[in-house]
């Protein structure tokens, strides 16, 4: 799980090196600041004190004292003023330095708090949008477990255009779920009635309602048995088959997946490994499969997209949109009070 979003207090994160939003002096601030240092003891602040001042976007390490960490890493985030000063370079240097520096220290885990978005005024969807970035920049070569840790759902969010849309997508399917679930006895009366709704009083379109089911079926279903050899191939066989198809190296699934190295190595050893269900969406979102291939490939791991799950119509959406960025399927997942892929 190279990045995982996580609602936690950071304090209390199992990681090898916990990143603090430092005062520029070797004094307790507030917020972050003041947490960690509260629980990490008296020590942490005069290990600070020996470093003296640190200049913004840049970063230094300390022991972690009573945390349950090897370190913590202290970096000073800008003000925000007007975004003409700056603050987004400065920012993004506050998380490619930490990164840099937890690698130079031979960490594998890392936990950020959403530099400058609290008192330091970055507004929400700005701080989370140069984090994500400058984390997917190093994790393009690095292999690290990256932790973005939000204390409140409230202070994480996405666009407001791209929560609307899933929104509404969102809406019109789950409900439709519900309704379907709640009178299932008389369901086919009500698709019948609102069919002939849909042609009533229209005589030009008559004739075209004997052809609807045609016209609903009319985008050719496109099944992994186009692209695999073998239609008994396990999840396994078949995810390998699939990046030999789609002429891709394993790093650049795994990767683009969200998954970690080991986990993959797990999978490509044991042809008979079955993933867990966001692991297998992981992996046909990386592979960019439409739809119907979706089914068919996470369907050998045993799983099926449902209407009644939220997680399953948002990443419904952005397969259907043919948008394949598990990093912003992930945030959208995360706003939606969802589990993750890849992780």
């Amino acid at each position: 799980m190279p990045l995982e979003i996580v609602r936690n207090d950071i304090t209390k994160m199992q990681v090898d090196a916990i990143v603090n939003t430092a005062n520029p002096q070797p004094i307790v601030g507030g917020g972050v600041d003041r947490a960690i240092h509260k629980a990490a003891g008296a020590e942490l602040l005069a290990a600070r004190k020996k470093i003296g001042a640190i200049n913004t976007g840049m970063v230094a390490i300390t022991p972690a004292y009573g945390l349950h960490a090897k370190f913590v890493i202290h970096t000073v985030g800008p003000v925000w003023q007007d975004g003409k000063h700056e603050e987004r370079e400065l920012l993004a240097n506050c998380y490619a330095n930490s990164l840099q520096l937890a690698a130079d220290n031979k960490c594998v885990s890392i936990a950020f708090p959403l530099i400058s978005a609290g008192v330091f005024g970055c507004p929400s969807e700005i701080a989370i949008a140069v984090a994500i970035q400058a984390i997917r920049d190093f994790l393009h070569d690095h292999d690290m477990d990256v932790y973005l840790v939000v204390f409140d759902h409230k202070a994480f969010k996405i666009s407001s255009s791209l929560f609307e849309d899933v929104q509404s997508y969102l809406d019109a399917r789950y409900v439709e779920k519900l309704l379907d679930e709640e009178y299932r006895d008389d369901y086919r009366d009500r698709r019948g009635f609102l069919e002939s709704q849909t042609y009533w009083g229209d005589e030009s379109c008559a004739g075209e309602a004997s052809d609807m089911p045609k016209i609903l079926k009319s985008e050719k279903k496109r099944s992994l048995e186009d692209l695999l050899a073998k239609v008994d191939d396990t999840f396994s066989e078949a995810l390998l088959r699939l990046i030999d198809v789609k002429g891709k190296t394993d790093p650049e699934v795994y990767k683009k997946a969200n998954v970690d190295r080991k986990l993959f190595s797990k999978i490509r050893n044991n042809p008979a490994y079955k993933p867990s269900k966001s692991t297998a969406l992981a992996f046909a979102v990386a592979l960019e499969l439409n739809l119907d291939e979706t089914k068919d490939f996470i369907g050998r791991a045993g799983y099926a997209l449902s209407h009644s799950s939220k997680a399953d119509i948002i990443v419904e959406y952005f397969i259907q949109h043919e948008e394949f960025d598990i990093i912003t399927i992930n945030e959208t997942l995360f706003t939606f009070e969802q589990p993750l892929l890849g992780c």
